[in-house]
């Protein structure tokens, strides 16, 4: 991509939202809605009347976050609160995990057994396998209301009933108020699971956070410097506190972006089996640049720059990190009999029997009911939900180019080509 700027076009603004931001425009918003870091921690403290954040290691991101949010991300008025909103809460998760721990050190004590990991290319078919494996009572996920309010930890008894929901379905349904295209894209819902990387952003080590902002100077610091180790760890801590009064049998986990931290995620789980999904990548990546676009247009108006997201969307980028699983797979760096493989493509053609071979793989097998709860689940899906397989009939010069640096992967996995949509 030559230009800076995407083809992508930011949709129209809710009238209400553009009379909004036009308020305050003339307004000292920096004064108004205050991003420093010393407020924010002491706002934290004072709301949940806590003030142990366990050990330092989010402070140095969470303070480069915050000054490329002022540098770089230009908030407008009504991104600015929701940017605030979003920091206070992560804050006060870091503070409420802690509380929890000190107050009960026997959750430390939790075992997390042979939890399955869902990792993969964006739009690769990750949310699929994820929503069909879910039907499986062996399997528990984490909600995104307990992601978001982890603390106090979740109860068995009211673990439906909890006042948490409500307030995480006003705050995640408020995406489709700000951007109502987003919930085309989209399924929110606070009982739903989701994926790792929203819970692991209390850690401000997240690949979560660069979706919701252009900030290249964070994601600078995430690409060469961050401990990727700390937010798995904090994410084990999580795992270990929503399962010691609700205990659940294996996790199912997921986030496209495990892909990249394999090797560590095999450190802090080494029991975990891995599932691996694979579509033809142009295909996966330009799925990605709608929804990029869409996250940043929520709170700025500053056009989508490649610049600010050259690691995702560049071929040779993700063309590196997919060879870097090969070499891993090939060096024994992870281990080859603990990650299985998940076809797009299967999964559109012929979704049971695509989860029969992944249950195959990692050495389960779906019993009657549970193959009924999923054909009932994909039955209740509109037609199109997770899309449709289309082989490829011909390519331009330039697509041929690119595809060139998938050739490994691509064969290395037998990954499809797919027709441009």
């Amino acid at each position: 991509m030559s230009d800076n700027t995407l083809a992508w076009q930011p949709p129209p603004r809710p009238e209400w939202l553009v009379r909004f931001n036009a308020e305050g425009r003339h307004t000292d918003l920096r004064s108004l809605v205050p991003l420093r870091a010393d407020e924010l921690i002491a706002t934290a403290c004072r709301t949940t009347g806590l003030s142990d954040f366990g050990d330092d290691r989010w402070r140095e991101p969470f303070e480069i976050l915050l000054k490329a949010l002022e540098d770089e991300a230009e908030l407008h008025y009504f991104g600015r609160l929701m940017t605030r909103n979003d920091l206070l809460i992560w804050l006060q998760a870091l503070l409420g995990v802690q509380a929890a721990f000190t107050a009960h050190p026997e959750i430390a004590e939790e075992r997390i057994d042979r939890p399955v990991v869902i990792a993969g290319l964006s739009r690769s078919g990750t949310s699929i396998l994820f929503e069909l494996l879910s039907q499986d009572h062996r399997f528990g996920s984490p909600r995104h209301w307990e992601m978001m309010f982890p603390y106090p930890p979740p109860e068995r008894a009211t673990y439906d009933s909890d006042p948490r929901i409500e307030r995480c379905q006003h705050l995640i349904t408020q995406w489709n108020r700000v951007t109502p295209t987003y919930a085309t894209m989209h399924e929110m819902d606070a009982r739903l699971p989701n994926e790792c990387i929203i819970a692991q952003a209390c850690t401000f080590v997240s690949e979560y956070i660069p979706f919701l902002f252009q900030v290249p100077g964070y994601m600078a610091w995430l690409g060469t410097r961050a401990d990727w180790e700390y937010p798995y760890q904090f994410y084990k801590k999580l795992l270990q506190l929503w399962q010691w009064r609700n205990p659940r049998q294996h996790w199912l986990l997921k986030a496209p972006s495990h892909l990249n931290f394999l090797p560590i995620l095999f450190k802090v789980f080494p029991d975990a089996q891995v599932l691996l999904t694979h579509r033809d990548p142009l295909q996966a990546q330009a799925s990605v640049t709608n929804l990029a676009g869409t996250f940043y247009w929520m709170r700025s108006d500053k056009p989508l720059n490649v610049a600010a997201f050259e690691d995702l969307l560049s071929p040779d980028r993700v063309a590196e990190r997919l060879e870097r699983l090969i070499d891993w797979l090939e060096g024994g760096v992870i281990p080859r009999d603990q990650c299985a493989n998940s076809r797009y493509a299967d999964l559109i053609d012929d979704p049971l029997a695509a989860l029969r071979k992944v249950y195959r793989q990692i050495g389960l097998a779906p019993d009657a009911e549970v193959e009924a709860r999923m054909a009932s689940y994909l039955e209740a899906k509109p037609q199109g939900k997770f899309g449709a397989h289309q082989y490829e009939v011909g390519e331009g010069e330039a697509v041929r180019q690119k595809r060139e640096r998938f050739l490994r992967y691509q064969a290395y996995f037998d990954v499809p080509n797919e027709r441009a949509a």
